[in-house]
């Protein structure tokens, strides 16, 4: 008698729609796995918040299942969310590559999580079997930073294969990507394909790592004053051949920036960064050596207000500043919404007299790490899946992967352009739309993991965009009458003092109060009156909503 076996969901709770978040899920009636734990960092639409992680409402529901989590690589927004994950239920344990397994601990050291978690280190040649459920292997493949492996899950339903974030680079700084693998397994019959969309907008394939070099070199080259090198701390390969440049250039490297020193100060430990002792110097130690001898090298390539490069343009650093004659080297691209941060910090930083180099025409200071056209339709030629979801990206990108995968060959009808929460069904090798789970997001402010409500996020807004007013008055409940006539502040609108809309929103209040009050009246009634009266009169005269913030004091003898 054939034994029964339940379909297999796939899901993401994070990483549809979106660039960071990533946290995809597969799931049978008895066991759970998750394939990475990332987090989002927020644009200026959501003040104050400090990160965005997905909802675990599902994952709580059903922690009982959950059997492991496999972390594809070592980038924020595929092991950010862990130490939020790990506060919110438990994991058995965490198989990670040997560097994103070193930055978790350290991460985890960081949030001061005391729970031992277990955390098992894997290579291409691991195999992990999920209790009778699942056999996961994986393959090697090139992006920003070492370590980094896609995923191949085995289910008696079938095969699911996740690349996790990839290109693929001919001439890698590091190991190559593992294609023999990816092919077998494409031979062997792939049933659901994952794939990496972030540049599905860029025809042809992304620039090697190594033509970065060339044009490094040239600057190191040719600047006589201090080189500044500003990049992501977790682009580990960029970083590796930066100082490389330096040491034969016979600079002394300076490293600034908490994230910069962590990931800098493991990655030697583990070897992937090389950089001799002799060769790095402490900031208090620049002022001891020749500006044409030292490169610097900090974090603040998106412009972040508090990051050392953005810190140095201020004169904020307490031992750096920035120099006429200091070369300044931007090894990155904007995130979207960072535009204007950047513009400004460049601005900055040629006002003092800097040399800025950006990524552009002129030099090829960077290469992005995941694919482009071409290297997704190898991908997809290589693999041969039988359906295929579009992963890693906003809708636009995924709409857009989902159409490569069209022109070579696969059927409309077995491409899945999925949100956060849509539920992927594998049974008897076919996939077809299940049904939802909750996946919304989860805004962090500080170490709050209830998360902030939008309607905090609202007011947050609209005291950013419109400020507030707070309007102060005393009553004798007795009485049932105003002991201290309105008192008007503002803030982040108009002048608190003697001003005009001050005095009359004063006024108006005043004669609204003394018109409700010639009858018993609540507190709530009176912050009500004082909150349509002044609302209505502000936004009459400036077209403004600032938030009115009425105090109602009981003033008793």
């Amino acid at each position: 008698m054939p034994t029964l076996t339940s379909p297999v969901n796939i899901y993401a709770l994070g990483g549809l729609g979106e660039v960071g978040k990533n946290t995809y899920c597969i799931e049978n009636e008895s066991s759970l796995i998750m394939i990475d734990a990332g987090v989002k960092f927020p644009g200026a639409n959501l003040p104050g918040v400090d990160y965005v992680i997905p909802d675990y409402t599902h994952l709580r529901m059903n922690r009982s299942k959950i059997k492991a989590l496999f972390i594809t690589h070592g980038h924020e927004d595929h092991i950010g969310g862990i130490p939020f994950l790990i506060r919110t239920i438990h994991i058995p344990v965490i198989y990670a590559p040997r560097l994103a397994a070193a930055l978790i601990r350290h991460k985890l050291e960081d949030a001061r999580i005391k729970e031992n978690v277990k955390i098992v280190e894997y290579d291409h040649d691991t195999v992990v079997r999920v209790a009778d459920d699942f056999v996961v292997t994986f393959f090697r493949v090139t992006h920003s930073i070492p370590d980094s492996y896609g995923i191949c899950v085995d289910t008696k339903e079938g095969r699911i294969v996740d690349t996790g974030d990839y290109k693929i680079d001919l001439t890698p700084v590091g190991p190559t990507f593992d294609l023999d693998r990816l092919t077998k397994m494409g031979s062997e019959g792939i049933d659901l394909l994952l794939s990496d969309s972030t540049n599905a907008e860029i025809e042809g394939y992304t620039p090697s790592e190594t033509n970065v070099r060339a044009d490094v070199e040239d600057i190191f080259d040719k600047a006589i004053g201090r080189i500044i090198v500003s990049t992501f701390s977790s682009n580990i390969n960029r970083i590796q051949q930066v100082v490389e440049v330096a040491v034969e250039h016979n600079r002394k490297i300076c490293i600034l920036g908490r994230s910069m020193e962590n990931v800098v100060g493991i990655a030697r430990e583990y070897g992937y960064i090389k950089i001799p002792d002799a060769s790095i110097i402490s900031d208090d130690m620049i002022r001891n050596y020749k500006p044409g001898d030292i490169c610097i090298l900090c974090t603040g390539s998106q412009g972040e207000s508090m990051a050392a490069l953005s810190r140095i343009a201020r004169g904020d650093h307490k031992n750096v500043r920035i120099m006429p004659g200091d070369t300044i080297i931007f090894s990155s691209n904007p995130i979207p919404g960072n535009g204007a941060l950047i513009d400004k910090l460049v601005n900055d930083l040629v006002r003092q007299g800097a040399d800025v180099k950006l990524n552009g025409m002129a030099f090829s200071l960077h290469s992005s790490g995941h694919p482009s056209r071409q290297e997704l339709r190898l991908m997809l030629r290589l693999a041969k899946p039988n359906y295929f979801m579009p992963a890693h990206g906003e809708y636009r990108m995924l709409k857009l992967h989902a159409k490569i995968a069209e022109t070579i060959g696969i059927k409309k009808d077995n491409i899945f352009i999925c949100d956060n929460g849509d539920v992927l069904t594998l049974k008897d090798h076919k996939v077809f739309r299940g049904g939802r789970v909750q996946a919304d997001d989860v805004l962090i402010d500080g170490n709050d993991l209830d998360g902030l409500s939008q309607s905090v996020i609202h007011d947050r807004d609209q005291m950013k965009n419109d400020g507030m007013i707070t309007v102060l008055v005393a009553v004798n409940s007795k009485t049932n009458k105003m002991e201290v006539r309105p008192i008007v502040y503002a803030v982040g609108f108009a002048d608190s003092g003697d001003t005009h809309l001050v005095r009359h929103s004063q006024m108006h209040c005043e004669e609204a109060l003394n018109e409700l009050m010639k009858r018993r009246c609540t507190f709530s009634e009176i912050k009500s009156t004082i909150k349509n009266v002044v609302s209505n009169y502000i936004h009459r005269k400036t077209g403004r909503n600032p938030m009115i913030v009425p105090v109602v004091m009981n003033y008793n003898e």
